[in-house]
């Protein structure tokens, strides 16, 4: 529903399926190396803090999406709207289950 939203914000296309390509070497290590930090941010939180956890999550995740060359597939529900937004954010449907299953 996020993305149908987004779309009308956007002046995008209502329907759509992503056509960016998301696969090889690069994407995945960008990914590997993202789900290392969320793991190691959730861990250090919930030792310094663990109410806190939900917010460094949300900051990390938001973060990923800048800092990793596949823009961060952490969360599957979010990889799955991707693959229906041709945009700079989306992903081709075949390429989403290497990311859903890492």
């Amino acid at each position: 529903m996020g993305t149908l939203i987004a779309h009308v914000m956007f002046n995008e296309n209502l329907l759509q399926i992503s056509t960016k390509a998301r696969v090889g070497t690069g994407p995945w290590f960008a990914e590997a190396l993202a789900t290392f930090g969320l793991i190691v941010t959730i861990f250090g939180t919930q030792r310094w803090k663990a109410e806190v956890v939900p917010v460094t999550v949300g900051l990390y995740i938001a973060s990923a999406y800048w800092f990793t060359a596949s823009t961060s597939f952490a969360n599957p529900a979010v990889t799955l709207a991707r693959t229906i937004t041709n945009t700079f954010a989306g992903i081709q449907p075949s390429h989403a289950p290497a990311f859903i299953i890492a």
